[in-house]
């Protein structure tokens, strides 16, 4: 039952930080602007082609562990953490339920989940306490953000994606079996089997193959060509430089490639920009690379920069 402990704890530790908050600002003046507290969901993906174990995956699994016994600084909180199938399309339904949370700013047993009836009083009292409204102090601007983590193997420093491209031409197929030109042009051949002679199918597959190899493929079409970008609405720049100053060997980067990183990475921004919330991606090597200590370190610091600058 250490998980059960260890996941309380930190609710715990939640819970308190906004008793203290309400405290603090109760004894300031009325009118006074509040200290603004972000909400940070953090998001890695399992293993794909060429990557038997993702480091994500590890990462985003020990967080919450590592924060209870490190601890985070002031003005940030983890919210969600969630490890997705490295896919696109089925992926989707995952993604946005943690979309969903990082827009309402759902904190009660979203690190954890606990359905043991011990949780079921604290649960509600968690859930009052963190969406507590003291009159004259509502934070201002963005309280919820995205922190998605992916892995480049041929990486040897941490990389902070700038932005993301409307454009799903994989490579190759994702980890459910998912190539989006590829599966377009499967239903166009299997359609036109009912309609025309086999020999016919035959020669349109070929053109249709040899067409698509110049083609590329939207991941929204509503947004037009695949050539548009999404940028982050974080300021990829400062955080650099703040995790710079701690140390850490980090790079801006302005293409997240144009498979499932960039897939992911698209949406969040497109879903954040509705919603006035904020997303950043960031790239990190293997574990041979860096070791995996100083990668949860370096995501401790991330937290904080990103709360620092949002």
């Amino acid at each position: 039952m250490k998980w059960a402990s260890d996941s309380l704890a930190l609710r715990v530790s939640n819970v308190l930080g906004s008793i203290g908050n309400c405290i603090a600002v109760c004894n300031e003046d009325m009118g006074s602007e509040g200290p603004k507290t972000v909400t940070i969901h953090v998001t890695g993906f399992k293993k794909f082609q060429g990557v038997s174990e993702n480091p994500t995956e590890t990462i985003v699994n020990n967080l919450s562990d590592y924060i209870i016994k490190k601890g985070l600084p002031a003005g940030v909180t983890l919210g969600s953490c969630t490890v997705l199938e490295t896919a696109g399309e089925g992926a989707r339904p995952a993604l946005y339920k943690t979309f969903e949370a990082a827009a309402t700013n759902e904190n009660s047993g979203s690190v954890v989940w606990l359905y043991h009836n011990t949780f079921r009083l604290f649960d509600s009292l968690e859930s009052s306490l963190l969406n507590l409204e003291v009159p004259g102090n509502q934070p201002s601007g963005v309280n919820g953000a995205m922190l998605h983590l992916g892995v480049n193997g041929g990486a040897k420093k941490f990389a902070i994606e700038r932005q993301a491209f409307n454009e799903a031409t994989f490579c190759c197929p994702d980890e459910l079996g998912w190539q989006p030109l590829v599966d377009s042009l499967l239903f166009v051949c299997l359609s036109l089997l009912l309609l025309i002679p086999f020999s016919s199918v035959l020669i349109l597959i070929y053109s249709l193959l040899a067409f698509s190899s110049f083609q590329k493929q939207p991941i929204v079409l509503d947004d037009g060509e695949t050539t548009k970008t999404r940028q982050t609405q974080c300021s990829a720049e400062s955080i650099c430089d703040l995790l710079k100053k701690k140390g850490f060997d980090v790079t801006l980067s302005d293409n997240a490639g144009r498979f499932v990183c960039n897939y992911v990475y698209y949406h969040s921004l497109r879903f954040a920009e509705e919603r006035g919330h904020k997303s950043l991606f960031v790239h990190v090597p293997l574990f041979s690379k860096i070791d995996e200590e100083t990668q949860m370190q370096f995501v401790v610091a991330l937290l904080e920069a990103i709360s620092a600058t949002c």
